[in-house]
């Protein structure tokens, strides 16, 4: 069983690539073979330590029998290697084994070897192909797709990028049987939030599947990844430079984000945003759009699939919380950009959030 979406099927050529979801690497081979990537003289596949020692191995046999040679490139897990020292690494190695735009990078892993192998295609010779091989639940619905890649700048997150699209996105719905349930919990908070934002029946299959799901069964991962990403395809096709609707994307993240960087990135990613959804949820209730039965529906599936919905207090201040959402890139003439829900399933964008109201909703998700 696999789900194919093709995304820009009908714009730019350079701006088209397919998203194949599958259960094992078998087809990924068939990808280079079918669609002309021959051409490719060198491939380098870029990874991290952890998922080296689980995939990498499989990969290059999986690509073994092409025209063309494989390097592989392998850097140290974890944020801390999101930056411009890693990159410099990667970029020395594809110059001293001669890479042109001939050639071919493969990101092997999670977020952060997406984010970094990406913005190192973006930028290495003024562009060079890539494709994702995502191996976390988080990246293979959210990071892997819509082109997004960047580094880290100093303790900054995400400040250097490029929007760069990559040729393929290849997933292996069975990599996720040795991700960790912490990992597991991030990923489907970004699931959640495609269909609170975009698709309602969506967000009530993903209620009604949550045992199958949390068992991880190939089948409904397969569902459940092509409905998430099905979502998120069309809203990246419709405004790929986060010029309109795909801010919707952010549902969660300005609360969310500024309590991951006064966590100093202790807390993941995914557990933050959950924290912002369930702030987002209550503001929306506030300004008169969903109900309490919405948010009381919405934090139980959270907190089914181990997700968090609030905030120690002793971790943080309320006060701290809100300087920090004002500090977001997201601003927008001094006023934040708040994306809220309408109703489930409907997104909107409001600068109507005043600092007292949103002080309100960062004090609903703290907990003594």
């Amino acid at each position: 069983m696999n789900k194919l979406i093709i995304v820009n099927e009908n714009g730019p050529a350079e701006n088209k690539y397919d998203i194949s979801i599958n259960s094992n690497f078998e087809g990924l081979k068939k990808y280079f073979i079918k669609d002309g990537f021959e051409k490719y003289a060198k491939i380098c596949v870029v990874t991290d330590s952890n998922v080296a020692k689980l995939y990498l191995n499989e990969i290059e046999k999986t690509l073994s029998g092409l025209n063309c040679k494989i390097f592989t490139h392998v850097f140290d897990a974890g944020e801390a290697s999101k930056n411009c020292n890693t990159l410099n690494k990667l970029y020395e190695e594809l110059i001293i084994n001669h890479f042109d735009r001939h050639d071919l990078l493969i990101a092997l892993g999670g977020g952060v070897v997406g984010d970094l192998c990406g913005y190192c295609a973006a930028t290495y010779l003024r562009g060079i192909d890539y494709i994702q091989v995502p191996t976390t639940l988080l990246s293979q619905v959210d990071s892997s797709v819509g082109g997004k890649t960047a580094i880290d700048f100093m303790q900054y997150k995400n400040m250097v990028g490029a929007f760069y699209m990559p040729k393929l996105v290849y997933i292996n719905v069975n990599v996720l049987k040795t991700l960790d349930d912490e990992q597991f919990s991030c990923g489907m908070g970004e699931v959640i939030k495609h269909g609170l934002i975009r698709d309602k029946e969506y967000y009530d299959y993903i209620v009604a599947h949550k045992e199958d799901i949390a068992l991880k069964r190939p089948e409904s991962l397969i569902e459940l990844i092509y409905g998430s990403l099905a979502i998120k395809s069309q809203v990246v096709q419709i405004d790929p430079k986060e010029k309109g609707i795909r801010a919707y994307l952010n549902f969660g993240h300005t609360v969310g984000h500024a309590i991951e960087k006064l966590s100093d990135y202790k807390l993941y990613h995914g557990q933050c945003v959950a924290i912002g959804m369930m702030a987002a949820l209550y503001l929306s209730k506030r300004m008169g759009y969903v109900d309490e039965q919405d948010i009381e529906k919405a934090a139980a599936i959270m907190r089914f699939f181990d997700l968090h919905t609030s905030v120690d207090k002793s971790m943080m201040d309320e006060n701290a919380i809100l300087q920090a959402t004002k500090s977001d890139k997201k601003m927008d003439n001094n006023r934040i950009r708040f994306v809220i829900l309408k109703d489930i399933g409907e997104a909107a964008v409001t600068l109507d959030v005043t600092d007292e109201m949103l002080l309100d909703a960062i004090r609903y998700i703290i907990k003594a």
